[in-house]
């Protein structure tokens, strides 16, 4: 079902304010409130719930695709089918143009995509107060050719396009094994820089030091003589940025993590300039390319390494940690790492309490450079890796995404925070929402940070762990900054990062784990090509 914003959603906001204490941390760091020691969060790119569970759990099985055939206790998910929009949805509009279409399949073959638009302005425009029916004129990007049908992938009616197990099978069967959400938001609207911000800070508010070039598109007045972030500006002082850049004030979970002597750290693909990749690029111009789009892509792209954008947790020159002993903890590198480091340190005993994983470029599943199919690569090779660790009974694994990409989806959730700037959309030029729900940023003036409009989009969310219940749909509200109360829950005595953090309103994951019960035994290894199962072993 879709609805329009409302006043009602004030008591959603007022009540979830309320909820949480700030409490101390744990003073040495070690102690944890559930079984879990080890959080790994694979943080991939661009992809709506419905763009990859719009039919779950029910795939077309064509001939030459890999076949999925779901268990038959498998709840009721809220998408397209339980909604009825697949075959009568609004998008099918003349205020659409050529793409006025309803959803529909994209087959395997159809897994290279064009990149569809996904600011924050459009993503509000998209959701038109709640009518859900203007994503192929707000934010539709036409490509590439049909090769085979349907025709409308030629047009902004691409975005209507979505995957089933026959292509993302891998994400459906951990669906099936493990946890997974259909009530889970991006936290605000807009790009990956403000979806990475919000992962590890909860907040977008407090950009300074922004360059002439970010200052065109990157920020947004916050009503009080600061910035908000609402696109993609590259972290200020880092090696490999572009000359739009900018920093945050303020305090991430990094910074938590550090108080309280926990071992952590980000770890994303091309991060280590000292290699050499086989097609001899180096550097900040490490690339590979896609075997499914065929594009090739730099490894590291600035922008998605949310701690390079402050001070406090920055390695702007990517120095390198003085041994794998360091990994995780304070040195050199302050806990910012190149994606090989993490498989590095586990393998050598040392397996931090908190890791966040980017995949190099080509593998983040990025629509217009990267693909599923790239995408499945990595996340099935890591999970089957950490599936074999002596580690595996204490560690969960969270499969999340930064932003939708602006990919159809057919929900649109509360809107805990408001906003009116000229780049806002949602009930008209420079409105989202009625101004009664107010977070403040990290000036402490600032009791309304404007251009920090949320929940965005819908997102997927997945929980694989020994602990995660099976075969599980959670319908409580989550957002990504539900991942950062896990960790402050978790390992911190329930201390907030403070200073108008989502993490506040936030829902939290334990609904998707069985803490009460024996962790499983067993392990699910799948197939990296193809997602299917190669073993079950679970019990």
């Amino acid at each position: 079902m879709h609805h329009r914003f409302t006043k009602a959603m004030a008591a959603v906001a007022a009540a979830a304010l309320t909820l949480l204490p700030t409490g101390p941390a744990f003073a040495d760091g070690s102690s944890t409130a559930t079984p879990i020691k080890h959080l790994v969060v694979i943080f991939q790119e661009n992809v709506s719930f419905d763009h990859y569970f719009a039919t779950y759990p029910h795939a077309a099985n064509l001939a030459g695709e890999p076949a999925f055939y779901a268990s038959r206790d498998t709840p009721s998910v809220n998408n397209l089918l339980s909604s009825g929009l697949h075959t009568n949805n609004p998008n099918l509009n003349v205020a659409n143009g050529a793409g006025a279409s309803n959803p529909f399949r994209l087959n395997r073959s159809q897994a290279a995509t064009a990149d569809q638009n996904h600011d924050y302005g459009p993503e509000q425009a998209a959701f038109h107060g709640g009518l859900m029916d203007l994503f192929p004129a707000s934010v539709g990007t036409a490509g590439p050719a049909p090769n085979p049908p349907p025709a409308v992938t030629a047009t902004t009616g691409l975005v209507m396009g979505w995957f089933d197990g026959n292509t993302v099978t891998a994400m459906w069967n951990y669906a099936q094994h493990f946890a997974m959400s259909d009530n889970s938001w991006g936290t605000t609207f807009g790009p990956s820089t403000p979806g990475a911000l919000n992962l590890v800070s909860g907040q977008t508010n407090g950009a300074v030091n922004v360059s002439a070039a970010a200052a065109t598109f990157a920020v947004v007045g916050d009503g009080n003589g600061g910035q908000t972030v609402i696109s993609d500006g590259d972290p200020l002082g880092d090696v490999c940025s572009s000359p739009a850049v900018l920093t945050m004030a303020g305090k991430n979970v990094g910074n938590l993590l550090n108080d309280a002597g926990v071992s952590w750290g980000f770890f994303e693909g091309g991060f280590d300039l000292t290699i050499t990749n086989a097609n001899s690029s180096t550097g900040c111009n490490r690339s590979s390319t896609s075997p499914v789009t065929g594009v090739k892509k730099k490894d590291y792209i600035a922008h998605h390494q949310p701690f390079q954008y402050y001070a406090s947790t920055a390695n702007p020159t990517h120095a390198r940690p003085a041994s794998v002993a360091e990994i995780g903890h304070n040195g050199r590198a302050n806990h910012q790492y190149d994606i090989h480091d993490f498989f590095d340190a586990v393998k050598a005993g040392n397996f931090p309490a908190v890791s966040y994983l980017k995949a190099a470029g080509f593998q983040d599943g990025h629509a217009g450079y990267s693909s599923p199919l790239d995408e499945q690569t990595f996340v099935v090779n890591t999970i089957n890796f950490l599936q074999n660790t002596p580690e595996w009974q204490s560690t969960a694994v969270v499969i999340a995404w930064d932003d939708s990409d602006g990919w159809y989806d057919h929900q649109m959730g509360p809107i805990l925070n408001t906003s009116a700037t000229p780049a806002d959309a949602l009930l008209g030029p420079g409105s989202c929402g009625d101004g009664t729900l107010a977070l403040p940023g990290v000036n402490p003036a600032t009791t309304h940070a404007q251009g920090r409009c949320g929940f965005g989009p819908r997102l997927p969310l997945l929980v694989i762990s020994a602990f995660a219940r099976k075969n599980f749909v959670d319908h409580s509200m989550t957002d990504q900054t539900s991942i950062l109360r896990f960790i402050e829950d978790n390992w911190l005595g329930g201390q907030r990062i403070g200073q108008g953090s989502f993490d506040a309103l936030s829902g939290t994951l334990d609904n998707m784990f069985r803490f009460g019960d024996e962790p499983s035994a067993g392990t699910l290894i799948l197939n990296p090509t193809t997602g299917e199962v190669v073993s079950d072993n679970q019990q």
